[in-house]
């Protein structure tokens, strides 16, 4: 089958890319020794978490327990989720126990304790981490605090838990306008988090662990001393924030969502039937040009964007595109394929994925954790 073959609009994966981006990342965490558990929400599928363990990744990474059932019941055995669970779902977790090792990560003792009592009393015992707060001001202990260590020593003490290390996200690296800000992002985030480790400690508990995880960041973490674990999952598929962000290429996005014209009302507006329920309503961050919902291919096999065509709004099901020049000679029927503004969300849209070479439709995968939101 052909690429001209699919019904729109759908998702096309480039096999060349996606395997080349694994294989990349890999390269440069064994470089340094660092542990790679890729975050398996950018692409949602078993599938690619099995070549991501293939090529060396120790395990991955999951948002929410829904999305660990599925992939546990696939066969991955190493899961990480560096969210904060809440002990209702003890008995979810418990039940994953035989199928796959879990961890997961608290960042309020009230919490930890409840988890405690949980596992304690069903006999188990759950390697946790404690997610530390690094500047993106979204979960985490305050490092700085005065009784942050002493916090962590209470949660390492808790019977039921296996105190493991400590965890962060530095999703602030997002809205880095420079390279130069980006690094200097890593670079706190390493040193919020051996200062914090120090002083835990100091306090007779072991830290084994110093895990990151962000793809902005990944490429200079890297260059850190004392991180043992990366967790970056957006770099498998890329999108155009992360060519914003200096993160990437456009050679190096994996994933595009092919459309197909259906009105040219104007010589200076054409409509595409990939709306906000393929493309996302999320904007692109990051410096350089970042207009619009997506950036539209030069053609379906460049890996350039047409700075003429803006896909200046989105309603559910259609694309409105401005072009600007108002020369390209796209009619109802036509075809063209868009990188999105942010490949994790887009994954979660659909029910599968085509994996493509070139012009060429290889294979279809199934978007098995796909709204797994629980």
């Amino acid at each position: 089958m052909q690429l001209t073959d699919l019904r729109t609009p759908c998702v096309l994966v480039d096999r060349v890319r996606l395997e080349r981006n694994i294989d990349r990342m890999q390269a440069a965490a064994d470089a340094r020794k660092v542990r790679l558990r890729p975050h398996a929400k950018t692409h949602k599928s078993p599938d690619i978490a099995r070549v991501q363990t293939g090529r060396g990744a120790v395990g991955i990474c999951c948002a929410k327990l829904g999305e660990a059932e599925v992939f546990a019941r696939a066969g991955l055995a190493d899961i990480r989720l560096p969210y904060p669970l809440h002990f209702s779902n003890a008995d979810r977790l418990l039940a994953l126990q035989d199928l796959a090792m879990l961890s997961f990560i608290v960042d309020d003792l009230e919490v930890a304790r409840g988890w405690s009592s949980a596992l304690h009393a069903a006999g188990s015992r759950v390697d946790v981490l404690v997610k530390v707060d690094v500047g993106f001001h979204r979960c985490g202990i305050d490092p700085d605090a005065e009784g942050a260590a002493a916090l962590v020593a209470r949660v390492a003490e808790l019977p039921g838990l296996r105190f493991r290390g400590l965890l962060s996200h530095a999703g602030h690296a997002y809205g880095a306008t420079s390279e130069h800000e980006t690094a200097a992002m890593a670079a706190t985030e390493r040193r919020l988090l051996t200062t914090l480790a120090e002083r835990v400690r100091a306090l007779g508990v072991e830290v084994e662990e110093i895990s990151v995880g962000s793809t902005p960041t990944a490429r200079f973490s890297l260059q850190q001393d004392d991180i043992t674990e990366l967790r970056p999952g957006n770099y498998v598929y890329y999108d155009r924030t992360q060519v914003a962000l200096g993160s990437a290429t456009w050679d190096d996005c994996a994933l595009t969502v092919l459309a197909r014209v259906v009105s040219r009302p104007a010589p200076d507006r054409v409509i595409l039937d990939s709306g906000s329920k393929t493309l996302t309503n999320d904007v692109a961050r990051g410096s350089g040009e970042t207009r619009g919902f997506g950036a539209v291919l030069e053609d379906l096999e460049s890996t350039a964007p047409d700075p003429a065509l803006v896909i200046e709004r989105l309603s559910e099901e259609h694309a409105n595109v401005r072009d600007s020049a108002g020369t390209r000679t796209l009619v109802p029927g036509d075809l063209v394929r868009i990188v999105p503004n942010h490949s994790c969300v887009v994954s979660n849209l659909v029910d599968r994925v085509y994996v493509v070479d070139g012009m060429r439709v290889e294979d279809e995968l199934d978007v098995e954790a796909r709204g797994r939101i629980t």
